[in-house]
């Protein structure tokens, strides 16, 4: 499944953020598990920082999802 979103005037959203936003974890915890655990790539590598800025152009992945991110 693939996903559009829109920072709509800003210049980033934190990883943990972006992925409860999107309801593609329960909570803030749920979503910090997903990251340290090795399930969430960003722009093809997996990453480990919980508060990783995520600006337009970034392709998030976690699991089947993949968030393309725009301005």
């Amino acid at each position: 499944m693939l996903i559009d979103f829109e920072l709509r005037g800003q210049e980033y959203i934190e990883l943990n953020k972006l992925l409860k936003l999107l309801q593609l974890t329960e909570s803030g915890g749920e979503a910090n598990e997903a990251i340290v655990s090795g399930s969430v790539k960003v722009n093809g590598a997996v990453e480990m920082q919980k508060r990783k800025k995520i600006r337009a152009g970034f392709k998030v992945v976690y699991g089947k999802v993949t968030v393309q991110v725009s301005a």
